[in-house]
């Protein structure tokens, strides 16, 4: 009888915290619970395996996560499905709503950035910083520009395709980049991105013209610090 009361809760979450009819109160219940939010973000880019999820949230326990995949799952946030071969696995991918929760995660992001609490030295996943990168990205001046990216942080690559304002990302890389970034771990990306450190200062490795690659970085900032 418990595990069928615990299963009716999982299936309908709204008003399990607070018995709020709030939008707010009930996103909070969907992804409120530690870690929730920062497993959306790294699917934010496609379906994942387990391992790779873990890999990239090394705080985060196997069973914790097992834990947050049944709730989002449930909530109706992800779902499971198998991989093609040749190398058969579970994956975990975004539903269409749960995409639609990356404007919840840019503004956040966005806000939180402001604080002057903010430590933008911090270990950094692959797919945090290129979330960061469409958060932070300069529409108006992105205008003006357009190019493939190619980034290949340690072994993950994605490829940013900037036109007409907007930065769409994808996992892998495409052929023939206008530019393509390597780097071991991102925040040494962050560091030339945000920081403005000389890419070979800050162990980035950059293969294509060095104007473009200065007018790309210069779409992109940290918000000021607010201090009032």
């Amino acid at each position: 009888m418990k595990l069928q009361k615990e299963t009716e809760q999982a299936k309908t979450p709204h008003g399990r915290w607070y018995g709020d009819a709030c939008g707010t109160a009930f996103g909070l219940e969907v992804l409120g619970e530690r870690w929730s939010l920062l497993i959306v973000r790294e699917l934010m880019f496609g379906p994942r395996r387990f391992s790779d999820i873990r890999a990239q949230l090394p705080g985060l326990s196997a069973k914790v996560l097992t834990e947050r995949l049944s709730g989002l799952e449930a909530s109706g946030v992800l779902r499971r499905h198998a991989a093609p071969d040749p190398a058969p696995a579970q994956l975990y991918g975004l539903t269409a709503w749960g995409y639609a929760a990356e404007p919840i995660i840019q503004d956040l992001g966005r806000w939180a950035a402001a604080s002057p609490l903010h430590d933008p030295t911090l270990p950094l996943s692959p797919a945090a910083f290129m979330l960061s990168l469409r958060t932070m990205l300069d529409g108006g001046a992105a205008r003006a520009l357009t190019a493939t990216v190619v980034f290949e942080i340690d072994r993950t690559q994605f490829t940013a395709r900037l036109a007409g304002g907007g930065m769409p990302v994808e996992r892998g890389a495409a052929a023939s980049p206008d530019l393509r970034i390597e780097a071991p771990a991102a925040p040494a990306l962050a560091a030339m991105v945000y920081g403005k450190v000389p890419p070979d200062q800050a162990g980035v490795r950059c293969l294509g013209d060095p104007d473009l690659l200065r007018r790309f970085v210069d779409l992109f900032h940290l918000p000021q610090p607010v201090t009032d």
